[in-house]
């Protein structure tokens, strides 16, 4: 269970050995007891208080607190001070960013990530026959891209990083043409765009990819890995970079929601808040993308190697995975 805390004036406190989240609504107050050991994460927005009793009980069951911007970026963590790994995992992460193993899980990286847009694309195709053309010379773009992607050889990744970047950047265009090509007109909108988000659609995106950037971020602290020491993504300052190459693969675990809410009818107006050159979630909307987000990646399952696992516990998955991949590599 995810506690996700946005509401104005929320205390988060202990009683009795349990979270209590308190709240007034309507003139009273309102008492939420949780059990800390079905807790994994809190999230906290703006405006909202917590106790030291309830930092310590979250490190004493090893939840991690999670403080988020507006749009849903994390901007700090309270975790335990333990490492929770062997430091050799670092190391051979260190050597790894700076020989041939670098461009074979950028290639694997984006690779995956690329399928599952061309998978998403070809799901589209097949509930809309009336853009049938469309769709598939869109589809057969992005598979040729795909193709020269894994065709890339070189002794260093700096040696084709811009033609990876390139390569990755059209294969977006493509596909976010494709999602709002196929959307109701009045959620259409044109590429991609941040803080502030220029339209409904990209608002909801970029908050959830806010929150999957946190998720990510946990996994790779849990593996043992660096967040901060990537591949593509390099050295710049207070930047994790390996966070945004090891998401690429889990992206779709925002996009599908998201998509879903608005090709549904789900989203509406007052889920926004207008700026002066955008607009941004308001309570409510972050109220419907939350928990369509966390059922997403919590509660449903899917099939993975020969499994049926939830796509949070994917992600922790593949993290490991990549740890022992480098240690095995010493």
């Amino acid at each position: 269970m995810q506690i996700h805390l946005n509401t104005y004036g929320t205390y988060l406190h202990v009683r009795d050995q349990m979270f209590e989240v308190r709240k007034r609504e309507d003139g009273e107050v309102q008492k939420t007891p949780l059990a800390a050991h079905k807790v994994k994460s809190i999230w906290i927005s703006d405006g909202v208080a917590l106790s030291s009793d309830a930092v310590k009980l979250a490190m004493q069951h090893n939840i991690d607190i999670v403080f988020l911007e507006k749009n849903g970026q994390p901007y700090s963590r309270v975790w335990h001070a333990k490492l929770g790994s062997t430091t050799l995992i670092r190391k051979e992460q260190l050597k790894a960013t700076l020989g041939p193993a670098a461009l074979a899980y950028t290639q694997q990286w984006l690779g995956a990530k690329l399928d599952n847009q061309i998978d998403f694309v070809k799901s589209l195709r097949s509930h809309r026959p009336q853009h049938s053309d469309y769709l598939g010379e869109r589809q057969q773009r992005m598979e040729r891209i795909r193709e020269t992607l894994t065709t890339i050889e070189a002794p260093h990744l700096d040696d084709v990083a811009d033609q990876i970047r390139g390569l990755e950047g059209t294969a977006g265009r493509l596909y976010f043409e494709v999602l709002s090509f196929v959307l109701p007109r009045h959620y259409q909108f044109s590429g991609r765009s941040f803080r502030p988000a220029e339209d409904p659609f990209n608002a909801f995106l970029n908050y959830a990819y806010g929150m999957l950037y946190g998720r990510v971020e946990k996994a790779l602290i849990l593996a043992g890995l660096d967040p901060y020491l990537g591949f593509l993504h390099r050295d710049g300052y207070n930047y994790k970079s390996l966070v945004y190459d090891f998401i690429e693969p889990f992206r779709i675990y925002a996009e599908e929601p998201v998509f879903r809410l608005f090709s549904g009818k789900k989203v509406r107006q007052d889920h926004m808040d207008e700026l002066a050159n955008g607009c941004r979630l308001n309570q409510e909307g972050k109220v419907l993308l939350v928990e369509r987000l966390n059922r997403h990646l919590e509660e449903e399952r899917i099939r993975y190697r020969g499994r049926n696992q939830t796509r949070g516990n994917i992600i922790q998955f593949e993290a490991h995975q990549t740890a022992n991949e480098l240690i095995k590599t010493e």
